[in-house]
């Protein structure tokens, strides 16, 4: 029995009281939060055009890995007129080695969408920006709150490793997708919506990292029901992945003097638009012979030398393994219908995805 007079504990749940947690969180980013090239600055107000391109860069893609190529860019095409007026090439360059490469295609037509149908100004709306090419759930919803500060949250991989362990979410992903972008916007306040996105974003980058996070020092610890269990590593769940099948393919890399022979890839389907080497199919059926077999048409081409050991590469959906094959021609070979030559000196600006830039260097012992 409890003493006279003694007050009774409510007794903890694993959702727990939401109210006050929006405040801890912006309070918390307002001591703490990242300085990151496209943020704006505390009190200022957020540029569209910035927010959009560092969104789509973050797709599937590191924060260290984006910075660069956000400044690239930004130093290139300051704004969203002169990244429309662009050529889809230069785009392509610029974005080589950032993958995922249809990002910089739909980049590239939302520029143009956005100044055909909109007067070059951002819709300030998730209904409205999903209307634009390459902007899906996730994406508008991050525009809308950071630029324009509408009340949504965007959940991306911080977020629901968050929110997963704060509220013990068992259910794996990406199953539990829905109920933790639920669970979510109960960490939204009244106002600044951006903020409390972003806030949740550095969390769990810096203290609620996927090894060894940081509990003591994140403003939600006291209500984290992973934490309470001692189970914060565990979460989120994930459903066990499906590897594709390894593919095969060959690859060759042709010399004319200081020239490479290349092509380009078609607009649509997997690195659509890129530069590469030519090369075979890419099979999981693919034999050796076969591969060879769809070497290019070239005279004077006396034999096809083979490179030793293979060059790999992971896709999202498959592992790819390429032998590589080398060949010198006379200068005044004519390069085969769709391929050109280009100078080897200048092959950093060709858009050569990095599986090609591999090839490359196996191939020309670079």
């Amino acid at each position: 029995m409890s003493p006279a007079g003694a007050t009774k504990r409510k007794p903890r749940t694993e959702i727990g009281d939401t109210a006050g947690r929006p405040a801890l969180l912006l309070a918390w980013y307002d001591r703490h939060r990242r300085r990151l090239p496209w943020r704006a600055l505390s009190g200022t107000r957020p540029d569209p055009y910035r927010v959009w391109l560092s969104e789509v860069m973050l797709q599937q893609t590191t924060v260290k890995a984006v910075g660069p190529y956000f400044e690239k860019f930004t130093a290139r095409w300051p704004d969203v007129t002169s990244l429309a007026q662009a050529s889809l090439d230069d785009v392509l360059r610029l974005w080589a080695g950032l993958g995922y490469y249809s990002r910089a295609r739909n980049l590239h037509a939302c520029a143009g969408a956005v100044m055909r149908e909109h007067g070059g100004v951002f819709p300030d709306t998730e209904e409205g920006l999903l209307t634009l090419p390459g902007i899906g759930p996730y994406t508008a919803a991050a525009i809308a709150a950071i630029a324009f500060d509408r009340r949504t949250m965007p959940v991306d991989g911080n977020i629901e490793r968050v929110v997963s362990r704060l509220f013990a979410v068992e259910k794996p992903l990406p199953q539990a997708k829905p109920l933790i972008r639920e669970l979510a916007t109960t960490l939204l306040g009244d106002s600044r919506a951006g903020d409390s996105a972003q806030a949740l974003m550095d969390l769990g980058a810096s203290i609620c990292t996927p090894k060894k996070p940081a509990c003591a020092l994140c403003p939600l610890m006291e209500d984290c029901a992973a934490r309470r269990r001692g189970t914060q590593e565990s979460f989120p769940r994930k459903a066990a992945k499906k590897t594709g099948a390894l593919r095969r393919g060959a690859a060759f890399v042709v010399s004319r003097g200081e020239e490479l022979l290349v092509r380009t890839r078609p607009t649509k389907g997997l690195l659509g638009g890129m530069t590469e080497v030519p090369g075979s199919d890419w099979r999981a059926d693919q034999d050796d012979k076969a591969a060879r077999d769809q070497a290019p048409a070239l005279k004077g081409v006396a034999r096809w030398h083979r490179k030793a050991g293979v060059v790999t590469h992971v896709f999202t959906h498959f592992p790819l393994a390429l032998v590589v094959y080398t060949a010198d021609v006379p200068s005044g070979t004519h390069a085969p219908a769709g391929m050109r030559w280009v100078p080897i000196a200048t092959l950093a600006d060709e858009a050569f995805p990095n599986v090609m830039r591999k090839v490359i260097a196996h191939g020309l012992g670079i």
